[in-house]
């Protein structure tokens, strides 16, 4: 079970990285362009920080060409870098294709069991489904991860579950049996911090110092 940041900036991969327990980084499009600077480009700083895996997603139009992006981010680190595919029918073609060569995948956007189930007969090594978001569309996002889970059992393909907002959230979908999560850097660096926490330390001062 491993955290992942969702991020392509590198001041908070940084800051992430200096956890300890942040196992890798998860981009996308979206990250990729608030950068302003070239895909591969940030995924090449990225995978020279990171010692974990290192998620980029491909976005051509054409399944040749997706292809062509795909292995042109593998071959810049075949140790780290995950190719991310969405999730259509059509491309479980180039998950095939890729997983057949060593390459890892990741089939992002899966909103459904039946996608999930797709993905591991083309040995998909994760799927991300978007967890807010599906319970914003669908109603509960979840159960959905719940039902993904159970389809997966016995499969090699893992769920990496994405679009988490809360830290209820959070929990709610790791005791749904998520087997990984990526978050945003200010949600990571609330997962260890409680008011009651903070309530005992400050009474444990108090108490220290009353004592001399």
């Amino acid at each position: 079970m491993s955290i992942f940041l969702d991020s392509a900036q590198i001041d908070e991969i940084k800051r992430a990285l200096q956890l300890s327990f942040v196992g890798g980084v998860t981009t996308n499009p979206t990250h990729i362009a608030r950068t302003g600077r070239p895909g591969l480009e940030v995924l090449t700083e990225i995978v020279d920080l990171v010692d974990g895996p290192v998620f980029y997603q491909v976005t051509a139009h054409s399944l040749a060409e997706r292809l062509d992006q795909a292995w042109e981010a593998h071959e810049l680190r075949p140790d780290k870098v995950v190719i991310k595919i969405p999730g259509t029918t059509e491309n479980m073609r180039l998950v095939a294709q890729l997983s057949e060569a060593g390459v890892e995948c990741l089939v992002t956007a899966v909103a459904s069991p039946a996608q999930a189930y797709l993905a591991a007969q083309v040995n998909a090594e994760y799927v991300a489904p978007y967890v807010n978001r599906l319970t914003r569309q669908l109603g509960d996002g979840v159960a959905i991860v719940r039902d993904m889970v159970r389809i997966l059992n016995g499969t090699q393909t893992q769920v990496l579950a994405a679009s988490l907002k809360t830290m209820d959230e959070v929990v709610a979908t790791l005791l749904a049996g998520a087997h990984h999560i990526t978050l945003p850097l200010d949600l990571i660096l609330a997962l260890g911090d409680h008011p009651f926490t903070q309530q005992a330390i400050e009474e444990f001062n108090a108490s220290m110092q009353s004592t001399g």
